[in-house]
């Protein structure tokens, strides 16, 4: 078999195997530990209130810096970054989990048409999982760490989304250079 038709069939199969893992992060009771906790009459309380002043879907810098009182009242605190959605969903969305599916399949052929470009000059598969590890390590830390450094984000959700993304990854990183890449 052609060694790029592999490479695709590994990326869909990698994906596959970074939706699975990404199940175990994010659809089970795990993911609490990336979330604070309101209480069911405070969050009642904060959606009434998010009804009442956002007026669409987006992410909002509350209070915003785009006055002199906006900016003092930032430095004051407390301050939030709101990721705000008009509708509700269901807790168990089966578009969001085929939309993750495409997604992590997406990812996978990057991944394996990244290392099939490598494939020949590291020929061995510790070193091609240690490239493909550590290049989905450096993304993962730029990527998931910038919203607490650069936004003064939840540093808990940060780490937790930081471990679930590279476990996910590595997950797929595995697959495809175990059984999808070339042997040289």
């Amino acid at each position: 078999m052609n060694d790029w038709i592999r490479a695709v069939i590994g990326g869909i199969v990698g994906g596959a195997a970074m939706f699975v893992v990404g199940i175990l992060f994010w659809a089970t009771p795990l993911a609490r530990l990336a979330y604070a906790d309101t209480g069911e009459a405070q969050g009642a309380a904060v959606q009434v209130a998010l009804a009442a002043n956002l007026p669409h879907t987006g992410r909002y810098l509350v209070p915003s810096t785009d006055t002199a009182g906006g900016t003092t009242l930032y430095g004051r605190g407390p301050i939030a970054t709101i990721d705000y959605n008009v509708r509700g969903f269901p807790v168990s969305d089966g578009a969001t989990m085929l939309g993750g599916f495409v997604q992590e399949a997406v990812v996978g052929l990057l991944l394996a048409a990244s290392l099939m470009v490598v494939a020949g000059r590291v020929p061995d598969f510790a070193s091609r999982l240690r490239i493909a590890i550590g290049i989905s390590a450096a993304a993962t830390v730029m990527i998931t760490l910038s919203d607490p450094i650069f936004a003064h984000g939840p540093w808990n959700f940060a780490i937790y989304n930081l471990v679930a993304c590279l476990a996910m990854l590595s997950a797929a990183a595995f697959v495809i250079v175990r059984w999808f890449m070339p042997q040289r």
